[in-house]
């Protein structure tokens, strides 16, 4: 006698990737399309923001806001912070629980999970019960732009560092297909292209072409490095302190560029100076996490392969594009399509 078998769980694990992860709006509304409605949601950062908003019903609502986001709006809810992170992240996370999520994870219609990491132990925590923002504000924390958060003893800070697509926590809450969304699957196709510009090419972007493009809107010269803890002090709005910010980091980034023509000439070249682009502190951080969460990723992955694997070209949105919804959507959504024939394989 033949036993019917169960319907198999399903899973969805967003990654990380700031800006980028609004792409986790059309994988879901193309899932939803195509009659797929996973058992268990889990996320990592903004998978997490995504995630938990998708598992309290308030997708649509939160995917027309996005959309409505343009630059002004977008630094209105930058809380500038002097200690522990660029940003404290408490007015992004206030306007969307008093507007969007106000459950606990437990009351959730979904089963809902995320990810973040402790910054003593460098430990996984998977965060599972309690208020859902605070364990989303915990999973976003990317160290240096959002200060961490401290949850049950611990400080925590964003769950990409250790587990960018949380296939391992969707397997965990017992999902037998897990379908996962990596968000820098191409990312190192955005600093690869810069390499390959030519010198023309930058100079069209800023006068100097050892000058990252990104550098070309500072108008006023650079601040002298003794006096970045006095002006910074002194301009307590967000326009004087990024002002001072920005000027601190091309005295700093001219200083670094000298040193080294200075360093190479004694080194036996010919005194030319050095064409190649220099990218300002932020980028290096950026460009370093971007790395480090791509080589995770497949590490991990490697490890414990998702089912269905979905991956939205989003080279050219920077992590904090925040601003470029449409953009971020139209791919997920996309990328989603083409993944379609996959998940019929597996019987979704």
């Amino acid at each position: 006698m033949n036993k019917l078998r169960r319907k198999p769980v399903v899973g969805l694990a967003l990654g990380s990737g700031s800006a980028r992860g609004w792409a986790h709006f059309g994988v879901l509304r193309a899932l939803r399309e195509a009659g797929i409605s996973p058992d268990i949601i889990c996320g990592t950062s903004i998978g997490s923001l995504v995630g938990a908003t998708y598992a309290a019903g308030e997708m649509d609502a939160f995917e027309s806001w996005v959309l409505g986001l343009g630059k002004r709006k977008v630094f209105g809810f930058m809380d500038f912070n002097l200690g522990g992170g660029l940003l404290k992240g408490e007015k992004i996370i206030e306007f969307w629980r008093q507007n969007f999520v106000q459950e606990t994870v437990e009351e959730l219609g979904t089963p809902f999970g995320c990810v973040a990491t402790d910054l003593q132990t460098g430990a996984e925590v998977w965060l599972r019960k309690g208020s859902i923002a605070e364990a989303v504000r915990a999973s976003i924390a990317l160290p240096g732009l959002f200060t961490p958060v401290m949850r049950e003893g611990r400080l925590l800070v964003d769950g990409g560092l250790v587990n960018p697509v949380p296939v391992s926590l969707g397997r965990a809450m017992g999902a037998d297909i897990v379908i996962a969304v990596d968000l820098n699957a191409d990312i190192m196709r955005r600093h690869m292209r810069s390499a390959d510009m030519s010198e023309n090419e930058l100079r069209v972007h800023g006068s100097d072409p050892r000058i990252s493009p990104l550098h070309a809107d500072v108008e006023e010269p650079p601040l002298p490095l003794g006096q970045i803890p006095e002006v910074l002090a002194a301009n307590g709005s967000a326009a004087g302190w990024t002002g001072a910010f920005k000027r601190s980091m091309t005295g700093v980034r001219m200083l670094s560029s000298t040193v080294m023509r200075r360093a190479r000439k004694g080194e036996g070249f010919d005194g030319e100076e050095d064409t190649t682009p220099v990218p300002s502190l932020v980028n290096v951080l950026m460009a370093s996490v971007n790395i480090m969460q791509m080589r995770i990723t497949r590490s991990r992955m490697a490890g414990d392969p998702a089912e269905v694997l979905i991956a939205p070209r989003l080279s050219h949105v920077g992590l904090m594009d925040f601003y470029r919804g449409r953009e971020s959507i139209d791919e997920g959504y996309a990328a989603t399509q083409l993944a379609l024939p996959a998940l019929k394989d597996w019987g979704l």
